[in-house]
């Protein structure tokens, strides 16, 4: 990959002063344009100066140097102006590098502003799930090796799988359709030590698993053929920002792949009733926690609002039909752990209510196994083309 190169920015309306890519002058002249764009945000605002340097992938001394020496300075004749550098773990150093000015002067503080990254990060990255995330891509995939040709996906081409999780669907893809390259990113390190022993054991060597923040990737603009992100819109507070890191790593002309859910729509027999009503509450249960696991039917709206073209949306059920039975089961028992568990716990329903929630799962585990019952999930892929 080329170096990124460094950028600089303020904006006023939220008094935040942006640093981006690779920074590492021989001398301070040569980034004196950007000293001087500091002094003058620093003139501009009052109260809080943010220093946003989420996207810093690397800085030298000198430029530590003379950014430092300017906010040193002005905390000993500013009692008005504090700052706040705000990092990410991501690039973990930046905080490192920063701190150092918070052990000096008080008015600087260091945030992590991924610590808790999205609302529900602590359920859907518990480490107990990732089992049964293999076998849930395992189900779909079944469907999906069948229609991701119709979304962009063929032999030879530059990809990113963006929240590859477990790193399994990427494995497949790289297996099935042979592309030339397949960047996995995601923000779960547990997630990612999983992924490369399981490539491991598939014998893939090839695949570049990443750790990033999806909805600030520390990835050039314009690279890939085919970007990818499955069931991850839908647990993030903020679709819309993901979507627009999709759209601007995607190559002009090239495409950007989502799947979603509509949980709602998960349905049983026997037992209908129970089950429907089990996974209504999952809806209200996610929206508790700012995630929507009713976005599938929305990705075209989200799709078209974020300037993609050429929008193409189908949906497919996954059934005990599909495969072994057995796998539906396990992965229904997966989600009335951690939904009927910790979730509804934190949320503070009572006892009668999670008692009621997990009959409905154990009424689609009954209808998965009956011999003559019939239970489904049903999944949204859709996919838009970038503009050229």
């Amino acid at each position: 990959m080329s170096e990124t190169p460094f950028h600089a920015e303020f904006d006023s309306s939220s008094q935040e002063f942006l640093l981006a890519g690779v920074i590492r002058p021989c001398s301070i002249n040569e980034i004196a344009a950007s000293i001087f764009m500091l002094k003058e945000a620093i003139d501009d605002v009052r109260g809080v100066l943010y220093i946003n340097v989420k996207r810093l992938v690397q800085m030298n001394n000198t430029a530590f140097q003379a950014i430092a020496r300017v906010v040193l300075d002005t905390c000993r004749t500013r009692s008005d102006l504090r700052f706040v550098v705000v990092t990410s773990s991501v690039v973990g150093w930046t905080e490192r590098m920063f701190k150092h000015l918070s052990s000096i002067e008080p008015r600087i503080t260091v945030e992590v502003y991924d610590s808790g990254f999205y609302p529900g990060q602590s359920f859907v990255e518990d480490e107990s799930f990732i089992p049964i995330l293999r076998t849930q891509t395992k189900m779909t995939w079944r469907h999906e090796r069948t229609i991701l040709p119709r979304h962009g996906m063929r032999p030879g081409i530059v990809m990113a799988d963006i929240c590859c999780g477990i790193g399994d669907f990427a494995a497949l893809v790289k297996k099935e359709f042979r592309p030339a390259r397949i960047v996995a990113l995601d923000h779960s390190k547990a997630s990612l030590a999983y992924a490369r022993k399981m490539a491991a054991s598939f014998d893939v060597t090839d695949i570049e698993y990443t750790y990033g923040d999806a909805s600030e990737m520390l990835l050039e603009d314009n690279q890939f053929d085919l970007v990818t992100c499955r069931h991850s819109l839908q647990i993030f507070n903020r679709p819309d920002m993901l979507l627009k890191e999709l759209f601007r790593i995607c190559k002009p002309g090239g495409r950007v792949y989502i799947t979603n859910e509509k949980n709602s729509h998960c349905l049983g027999e026997p037992h209908s009733q129970s089950i429907q009503w089990t996974y209504n509450e999952v809806a209200k249960l996610f929206r508790h926690f700012e995630m929507d696991v009713e976005l599938g039917p929305k990705s075209r709206r989200y799709l078209a609002e974020t300037g993609f073209d050429d929008i193409l949306i189908e949906s497919f059920m996954v059934t005990n039909l599909d495969g072994d039975p057995q796998d539906f089961a396990d992965v229904i028992t997966a989600w009335e752990n951690v939904y009927a568990g910790e979730m509804a716990v934190k949320r503070g329903d009572s006892s009668e209510f999670i008692a009621r929630f997990r009959q409905g799962f154990r009424d689609h585990i009954f209808a998965a196994l009956h011999p003559k019952g019939y239970a489904g999930w049903p999944i949204w892929a859709a996919s838009g083309r970038k503009p050229s």
